[in-house]
């Protein structure tokens, strides 16, 4: 028995070893076969009839639920985009056509979408079927996401939604390949669709203030018109890689996140002209961005920084600007947070959370606001201060 048992624990076993990288190869030759045939069949999909079908009984069904005057309402605002091909004119006579209606209306050709007031918490049904906007301005509102139909606005050119309780970007918003604008500021995202990094006419990007954004996905890096990122007051502890592959940026604002340093190819960044990264933790700034020639201003927190390359904060084309929290300032914001804190404890229901939320948001919102200000107010003058501290001045009437 003993020498069986001896027998089985020296008999060996041959383990099949295979190569890692051949099987990671074959499998992404799959998943990549598998997503062009998703893709051509969502193609396939989107050019088919039957989709504008269903939109034309869902219009005919919900104009049946109309009043006789709210329905013609509607007719003679959606007619707008049909005039154009009712009938056909010389130049000189469309000119005079457009003459005589920026006359009446100046702003019915600009074809923007506004809503406001926290009374909505959704789109209105009938902005499915005008699909012709360009612009759309929702501000201040409940609404948590945008409308299903978002892919069908392909002429939209501005989408500003800021300060609502928006929580996510559907993917469906890579199809808005004409977006010049996005603003998404002070809502509740906690990721960016790669899918925007579609939306390669992007100019401008705005994501101020949602306060559980970490991180931007590098398919961004295909942004290569953008001129303008603003990812303030979030938690990114780096600048994402993909800000540092949009080669027509200018401006870069990353202040108030949490930053213990900026990356060493910063000058990758070559028409960079205003940098703010004041509100983070920063010791120093690197050498790097001494190579940008295009830079004009850089704001910074004066507290922390102690290294700074000696050619930007003498350089005379630079305007270095450091700003100071004042003392007496932090210890009564400390004494407000608790009080505040407190409050909430003792009454704490859904409707007083969410408007708390708004107020908070409102508040940073006119602090960023402030800010911008001040250093546009600097940005004409000759010289500027060495430092800076803000002081809060309250007045009661």
């Amino acid at each position: 028995m003993i020498h069986g048992a001896e027998m089985r624990l020296e008999k060996k076993v041959d383990v099949p070893v295979y190569d890692l990288s051949l099987i990671r190869g074959i499998w992404e030759v799959r998943v990549k076969k598998q997503r062009q045939k998703q893709k051509k069949e969502q193609e396939r999909v989107e050019h088919s009839a039957l989709a504008r079908i269903e939109q034309q009984w869902q219009y005919r069904i919900y104009c049946k639920t109309l009043k006789t005057s709210e329905r013609n309402q509607l007719h003679r605002y959606l007619e707008r985009t049909s005039l154009t091909d009712v009938q056909p004119c010389t130049e000189a006579e469309q000119q005079d056509q457009t003459d005589q209606q920026d006359q009446k209306d100046p702003d019915q050709n600009k074809l923007i979408f506004q809503l406001n007031g926290d009374r909505w918490t959704d789109f209105p049904r009938e902005l499915q079927w005008m699909t012709y906007l360009r612009e759309w301005h929702v501000r201040g509102t409940k609404i948590r996401q945008l409308p299903d139909y978002l892919a069908l606005f392909t002429q939209l050119t501005v989408l500003q939604i800021p300060q609502n309780a928006i929580t996510e970007l559907p993917p469906e918003i890579g199809k808005l390949t004409e977006l010049r604008e996005l603003n998404v500021s002070y809502n509740r995202l906690s990721r960016v669709p790669p899918e925007l990094g579609n939306c390669e006419n992007l100019e401008r990007l705005e994501l101020t203030g949602n306060h559980n954004l970490f991180e931007l996905p590098f398919e961004l890096s295909s942004l290569k018109q953008l001129v303008h990122l603003d990812i303030a007051e979030n938690r990114f502890v780096s600048i994402p890689i993909c800000a540092l592959r949009m080669s027509s940026l200018q401006l870069l604002d990353l202040s108030n996140n949490c930053l213990t340093d900026l990356p060493q190819d910063m000058d990758r960044l070559e028409q960079l002209v205003t940098l703010f990264v004041h509100k983070n933790n920063l010791s120093y700034l690197p050498q790097c961005l001494t190579n940008v020639s295009t830079l004009k201003m850089i704001v910074v927190s004066g507290d922390q920084l102690t290294c700074i390359p000696t050619k930007l904060c003498s350089n005379p084309d630079i305007k270095f600007i450091r700003l100071y929290d004042n003392p007496a300032n932090e210890e009564k914001m400390k004494k407000k947070q608790k009080k505040e804190e407190e409050e909430k404890k003792k009454e704490e229901n859904k409707r007083r959370r969410w408007r708390e939320a708004r107020e908070e948001e409102v508040k940073d919102s006119r602090e960023k606001e402030f800010i911008e200000a001040y250093v546009s107010s600097l940005q004409d003058r000759d010289t500027v201060p060495y430092s800076t501290t803000k002081v809060s001045i309250s007045c009661l009437l």
